[in-house]
C-alpha cells in the first residue's frame, strides 16, 4: 500500500453559496447564486434576479451551515478532518462589492467560524471566490469583463487577508477559473450565472469577452498573492482550475493532436499563468486563429510573472474522450463534456468514473509545474436514499473514494509531492450545476429536499465511518 506523507491535510469541501444558507441576514447582499433557481438533471436553473416568491432559490436557504457551524464542524472533528476547505461569501464581507468599508457581522461570523476550526484542531484553507460574485457587480458592469472589478476584488481580498492572516495560513483566490471559458450552468438566451462576464441574457457568448474576464481575474489573483507575501510571508497562496483530462478516442494523427489542444485550452491554460506567469503561445496561436482579442492594460504582464501561486489545486471528478469523428457518442459532465470513453462507467449525472485517470492528471501536473499539488475537489453525487434503519449504506460512494485514494497514493510513489486531499461536499450541500439536494456527495446526510421541505437533521452515512478510518491511518485502511 502507497504511504501518503505525514503531515497529509485530509478533509473536505464546501462553497458558501452552496450550505451556508442566510443568503440576506446580518447585512449580507445578493451574490449571482442568490438569483438562480433550482433545477434537475434535466431541467436547467434559470437566471432570475427578480426574486420571484413563487420560485426556488435553493442558494438562499442552503443547508443553513450559518446557523449550525458549530455542530457540523464537530462532525468533520468527529471524522478526523486535518484540514477544512470553505470559501468566503464575498456579499457578506462587501455586499454590493462597491462599498469603501467592510459588514462588521460579515467579518465577525468568520472570526467565528475559523475560532471553531482551530479549536477542533482543523486547519482552514480558504477560497477568497468560490462562485460568490455580488450580482450588484454583474448589474453595474457586467461582471468581470470590466475591469473596474479588479479594484473591487482587491480591496475585498485585503480585508479579508488583513483580518485572518492569524487564523488562516492556506488560501485560494479563485475557484475553478477555467470555468469562465466554458458555457453551461444556468440558463439564459446564452449565459451562464457564476459570475465570470455575468449573466447578462442580452450578450452574445463573446469569446474576447470571456477571455478578457478571465485576465482581469489573472491579475486580480497576482495582485493578491504579491499583497499576501509582502504583507504576509506565511501564507500560502494557491490557485483552482477544474481538471478533466481528455484523451484522444482513437490513435488516429487528427485525434491525438485535438486532445492535445483541447487539454492545453481546457485544462493548462488558466494554471500555466497562474503557476508560469505569462501567457503561453498556444493560446496566442489560439486568439490569433479565432480573432479572440485580450483587452490588457501595460505593466499586466509584468504583475502576472511576479504574482505566481505557491502551489497549485485543482478538481477532480471524472474524464473525457476527444475524437475528430462527431458521430461518436457524447457525455454528460460540469460544463465539459466530450466524447463516451467505452471503458468507464458513468454517475446518474453521466460523469464518467475514472480513477487512474487522476493518478495520471497528478503525474501530468506535477511533471509540469514542479509545485505542491492539492487535490481540493472530488467526488461521486449521487440519489442517497435513508434505509429502513435510518442510515444511508452508500457502498458506491466508498467504493469512488477507495479507488481515487488508491490511485492518489500511486501518485505519490510515483513522486507528485501531493500535499492534501479535500473531498467535496462532504455534507450534503445544493449542486452548483443542477441546485438539487438530490444531487448528494457527502458523509454526512442533511434532511433537505429539492423543494426545500426537510428537517434539516444531520447523520452519518457509512461512508461517514469509512472516511474516519482512512484518516486515522493516514490513507493506509481503505478496506
Amino acid at each position: 500500500m502507497a504511504k501518503f506523507p505525514e503531515g497529509f491535510l485530509w478533509g473536505g469541501a464546501t462553497a458558501a453559496n452552496q450550505f451556508e444558507g442566510a443568503w440576506d441576514v446580518d447585512g449580507k447582499g445578493a451574490s449571482v447564486a442568490d438569483v438562480v433557481t433550482g433545477g434537475d438533471v434535466n431541467t436547467p436553473r434559470m437566471i432570475d434576479p427578480s426574486l420571484d416568491p413563487a420560485k426556488y432559490y435553493p442558494n438562499h436557504d442552503g443547508i443553513d451551515f450559518y446557523h449550525t457551524y458549530e455542530s457540523d464542524i464537530a462532525l468533520m472533528a468527529e471524522m478526523g478532518f486535518k484540514t477544512f476547505r470553505m470559501s468566503i461569501a464575498w456579499t457578506r464581507i462587501f455586499p454590493t462589492g462597491m462599498e469603501e468599508e467592510p459588514n462588521e457581522a460579515g467579518l465577525a461570523f468568520y472570526d467565528r467560524v475559523f475560532d471553531c476550526l482551530r479549536s477542533h484542531g482543523i486547519e482552514p484553507l480558504v477560497t477568497i471566490s468560490h462562485y460568490e460574485m455580488p450580482y450588484a457587480l454583474v448589474d453595474e458592469m457586467n461582471g468581470w469583463e470590466d475591469r473596474r472589478c479588479i479594484d473591487h476584488f482587491i480591496r475585498y481580498a485585503k480585508c479579508v487577508l488583513d483580518r485572518y492572516h492569524d487564523k488562516v495560513t492556506y488560501w485560494l483566490t479563485f475557484n475553478e477559473i477555467n470555468c469562465g471559458l466554458a458555457s453551461g450552468g444556468a440558463s439564459t438566451s446564452t449565459g451562464t450565472f457564476k459570475g465570470y462576464t455575468g449573466p447578462r441574457t442580452e450578450l452574445p457568448f463573446d469569446l474576447s469577452v470571456r477571455y478578457t474576464a478571465v485576465h482581469n481575474q489573472f491579475v486580480a489573483s497576482a495582485k493578491t498573492v504579491l499583497y499576501a507575501h509582502e504583507h504576509y510571508p506565511k501564507l500560502k497562496i494557491g490557485d483552482m482550475c477544474i481538471y478533466v483530462p481528455y484523451y484522444y478516442r482513437t490513435c488516429a494523427p487528427d485525434d491525438i493532436l485535438l486532445s492535445q489542444q483541447v487539454m492545453q485550452r481546457v485544462n493548462y491554460f488558466t494554471s500555466d499563468v497562474h503557476v508560469r506567469g505569462y501567457y503561453p503561445g498556444y493560446m496566442k496561436r489560439y486568439f490569433a486563429d479565432n480573432g479572440i482579442t485580450v483587452k490588457m492594460e501595460e505593466g499586466d504582464e509584468e504583475l502576472l510573472r511576479a504574482g505566481t501561486v505557491d502551489f497549485c489545486t485543482f478538481s477532480y471528478y471524472m474524464s473525457n474522450c476527444v475524437s475528430c469523428d462527431e458521430t461518436l457518442e457524447k457525455t454528460g459532465g460540469n460544463l465539459f463534456s466530450g466524447v463516451k470513453n467505452p471503458y468507464l462507467k458513468a454517475s446518474d449525472w453521466g460523469w464518467q468514473i475514472d480513477p487512474k485517470g487522476l493518478r495520471w492528471s497528478l503525474n501530468e501536473m506535477w511533471d509540469r509545474y514542479q509545485k505542491p499539488l492539492m487535490v481540493v475537489e472530488n467526488g461521486m453525487g449521487a440519489f442517497d436514499k435513508p434505509g429502513d434503519d435510518g442510515v444511508v449504506h452508500d457502498d458506491y460512494r466508498i467504493e469512488y473514494l477507495r479507488r481515487h485514494i488508491q490511485q492518489m497514493g500511486e501518485a505519490v510513489e510515483d513522486g507528485v509531492e501531493l500535499m492534501g486531499y479535500t473531498m467535496w461536499g462532504c455534507i450534503d450541500l445544493v449542486s452548483a450545476s443542477t441546485g438539487e439536494m438530490a444531487k448528494r456527495y457527502g458523509f454526512i446526510y442533511v434532511d433537505k429536499h429539492d423543494d426545500g421541505t426537510g428537517t434539516g437533521e444531520r447523520s452519518r452515512k457509512d461512508s461517514f465511518y469509512w472516511y474516519k478510518k482512512c484518516i486515522e491511518s493516514n490513507g493506509q485502511d481503505l478496506a
